[in-house]
């Protein structure tokens, strides 16, 4: 608690009533959203930009390993 925030719950309790606090002497801590944010939407992208290529790549694996199924079932028909 700061001096100022000290003295104004002292005054506060002398008196009984709401001290109002005039403007610019209470100083408040903020942590800027904004950075914060875009880091959590950039990660979110990131994310889904590599999940989308793995699954790309799993299922060319997957059609690839089809294609020789079916050529290999072929061959067997034939022969």
């Amino acid at each position: 608690m700061t001096f100022i925030g000290a003295a104004l719950v002292g005054a506060q309790q002398a008196t009984g009533e709401f001290v109002p606090v005039p403007k610019g002497e209470l100083g408040q801590e903020t942590l800027p959203a904004t950075p914060l944010v875009f880091i959590a939407y950039a990660f979110v992208w990131v994310a889904m930009i590599v999940y989308v290529i793995t699954l790309m790549r799993r299922i060319g694996r997957v059609e690839h390993e089809v294609g020789d199924l079916r050529s290999k079932l072929r061959a067997d028909k034939r022969g």
